[in-house]
């Protein structure tokens, strides 16, 4: 199916890159032809009496010089320093540092397939076992070439430290959001003390590790994706700390079994891992991946190739010596891009930032850019557990009052839409159920058409994302919405008047409560201005009070994870959904028993079982999952623990002397950069008339 999404979105993108627009659904596309002529009218109309201006000048193309032993990266996110694992903070830079110094996880996705499989340069083989309790096992065989930065080798026990250590109570302690893998069997036991072994885990020898998935978890269906697992080194991490297998599973002991006195503390790991200087969360010294951290200061990341990396699964090597890596404001990416004082710049989103990049690179032949379909969304991120936002009907009505539409023109222009559930504009289920790519109908054995071929179309017809609720703008909903909930008071406690009063209050236990909101977004964000302005005013519409903060963004991280406590009622923030897409993960358990959307505070029992049904499809179900997946948006709009906002494309600029950057078939610029290479670019000459072409096809005249 990769190919003829792949195809069809080219052509998309073609669009894209030609006009400025996205098409927020197949048969819009006109869209495109319907704005070049109005932008046509309205120039006509302007210059309309005007003198014929004399034919300007050609301009002087500057001449670029760049340094072929640094690729100069900048991102528009911050880097906040979590280099180590996701649980301090998951943000899109700390991401791309993390997939550039962390390496030889067990799986990957494969883009051609649309599909978890194992990494071939880490996996010599791999076998699945279902046991008599319905269990499944897979074993796995490791390569025993692999080598850590300072030449340590890498083993099945250093996989096995990792599911150890990033599970660990310990690390809780420190402000970790641990993982809870309860997909492995004997999890509950372990991480509840019933059992002082990960019996779901066994390490046979240096090179063989058995995984178990319990039973009650399956099916799955990103099956492999749940041998998801990078190695980390336990004599940096957790010196004096050895992981043992007796038999009955893996689990932590002291490396010298004379002290009786546990090494693997919290005291330790905050050492090792926090320390300001030297830990490893942000200074990660000894590493797997295809590059080395050499030094983080001011926001700023260095890199240079480690040696011992072996290649990735297609066998390529990083072959650019040197990375740097910084972040970069909106307003100052046109300048960098045309002065060759940047490399490269990665998920470009903003309009003014987008266009004049473009008008850059028309001018100048060396430059270029490259645009693709994002994978995530923006959002209004509501902390229900905290005021108004507690009522549904308050969460609504802010749907209804936003004006969506506006903020995604005003912050990118033609090149997003209003987004319209917990999803992006990239994503397999979106574009199949989208019709921009046919559905995936089961063929026969031999492929040919299956019997059932014209139920299964039907079937796939009756899946329509027109069940999702869009909340298309409507002040008068937004404002029933509140006065029917209670919020239908003034100031003086006179029935509310919209348009006349400002803001509107309810009785609460006999006190005047006002519908006043706060709101923080991230210094620098595209779509600062949006909100402080259109959004405000969209809001005021409804009689809601809405107080904008701009705040740093490890500020936004901390409140957004709930390391730190909630400041504000909402947050503005951006996400890119993981290959992974198991939304259940977003939930935790509550003391008596319900489930709670964790970053919302939303308890929705109904939303977790939907989340659950829509992961336990079987892997080869497309239909099942998709229509799985269409009941859960639904359930989330209908519920909104956050308020998706817009999605989008991304461009990214570099000039021709980058070659082999292929970032359409990458997951992140990281992926994309192993292969590629910094050189002279040299334009092919166009051949003669007549003359033969290298597929030895002739030039027609």
């Amino acid at each position: 199916m990769k190919k003829m999404l792949t195809g069809i979105l080219a052509c998309v993108l073609m669009l894209v890159s030609v006009f400025g627009v996205w098409a927020e659904e197949a048969e819009e596309n006109t869209a495109a032809e319907t704005i070049m002529e109005e932008n046509a009218e309205n120039i006509a109309e302007e210059t309309a009496g005007e003198e014929t201006p004399e034919e300007p000048e050609e301009p002087e193309i500057p001449e670029l010089v760049y340094d072929y032993d640094v690729l100069k990266v900048a991102v528009t996110t911050p880097l906040t320093g979590n280099f180590f694992t996701s649980l301090w903070g998951n943000s899109s830079s700390d991401i791309d540092v993390r997939s550039m110094i962390h390496g030889y996880n067990l799986t990957e996705w494969d883009v051609e397939k649309d599909m978890f499989v194992t990494d071939e340069s880490v996996v010599s083989g791999i076998t699945a076992h279902r046991e008599g309790n319905g269990d499944v096992t897979f074993i796995i065989a490791l390569y025993n070439d692999l080598f850590y930065s300072n030449g340590t080798r890498i083993t099945a026990w250093d996989y096995a430290f990792s599911m150890l250590l990033t599970m660990a109570p310990e690390m809780k302690e420190l402000g970790a959001q641990v993982k809870t893998p309860a997909y492995i069997s004997g999890y509950n036991d372990y991480i509840s003390g019933a059992s002082k072994s990960l019996a779901g885990v066994r390490v046979l020898s240096d090179d063989l590790i058995h995984i178990r998935i319990d039973g009650s978890y399956l099916p799955f269906f990103y099956e492999l994706g749940l041998l998801d697992c990078v190695p980390y080194p336990i004599s940096v991490i957790a010196p004096g700390v050895v992981v043992k297998d007796d038999g009955n599973g893996i689990y932590l002991a002291n490396e010298d079994p004379a002290n009786e006195t546990p090494v693997f503390t919290a005291d330790l790991l905050k050492e090792t891992i926090l320390n300001e200087t030297t830990g490893y969360l942000t200074h990660p010294s000894v590493c797997s991946g295809p590059y080395l951290l050499t030094s983080y200061e001011d926001g700023v990341a260095k890199f240079e190739i480690n040696p011992r990396y072996k290649g990735n699964s297609h066998g390529k090597l990083p072959l650019i010596p040197r990375v740097e890596m910084s972040s970069i404001a909106s307003e100052d990416i046109a300048q960098h891009y045309g002065d060759a004082s940047l490399t490269l710049i990665n998920k470009v989103s903003d309009m003014d930032a987008i266009r004049a990049s473009m008008e850059i690179a028309s001018n100048i032949p060396i430059l270029t850019y490259a645009n693709y379909e994002r994978s995530g969304m923006s959002f209004l991120n509501f902390h229900t557990e905290q005021g108004p936002l507690g009522e549904l009907a308050v969460r609504q009505a802010i749907a209804y009052l936003a004006d969506r539409d506006g903020i995604t023109r005003g912050a990118l222009g033609g090149y997003g839409m209003r987004a319209r559930g917990y999803f992006g504009i990239g994503q397999w289920m979106y574009l199949v159920l989208n019709k921009s790519v046919g559905y995936p109908i089961t063929t026969g054995p031999n492929g040919e058409p299956a019997e059932d071929e014209e139920e299964q179309l039907a079937q796939w017809e009756a899946l329509s994302l027109d069940e999702i609720e869009l909340y298309e703008r409507d002040a008068e909903k937004g404002n029933e919405l509140l006065a029917d909930a209670g919020w239908n008071l003034n100031e003086n406690g006179e029935a509310f008047v919209p348009g006349t009063d400002k803001v509107r209050y309810k009785n609460i236990e006999g006190e005047l409560v006002p519908l006043k909101l706060t709101l923080a977004y991230a210094e620098k964000s595209a779509a600062g201005a949006e909100l402080e302005g259109l959004l405000v005013e969209s809001l005021a519409e409804g009689g809601i009070e809405l107080t904008v903060e701009a705040v740093p963004a490890d500020d936004l991280l901390n409140e957004y994870y709930r390391l730190a406590e909630p400041k504000h009622d909402m947050v503005f923030l951006a996400t890119n959904f993981d290959m992974l897409y198991d939304p259940s993960t977003n939930f935790i358990e509550t003391e008596d028993g319900h489930h709670m959307w964790l970053n919302s505070g939303l308890v929705d029992d109904e939303l977790w079982e939907l989340a659950v049904s829509m992961r336990q499809t079987e892997p080869a179900d497309l239909l099942g999952y998709c229509g799985k997946w269409l009941a859960f948006q639904k359930r989330f709009m209908e519920q909104l623990p956050v308020l998706p906002v817009y999605t989008n494309v991304y461009f990214d600029f570099y000039p021709l002397v980058l070659h082999e950057y292929y970032i359409a078939d990458a997951i992140s610029w990281p992926q994309a950069i192993i292969g590629a290479y910094l050189a002279d670019y040299i334009p092919e000459e166009e051949p003669a008339e007549g003359e033969e072409l290298g597929d030895n096809t002739m030039m027609m005249p």
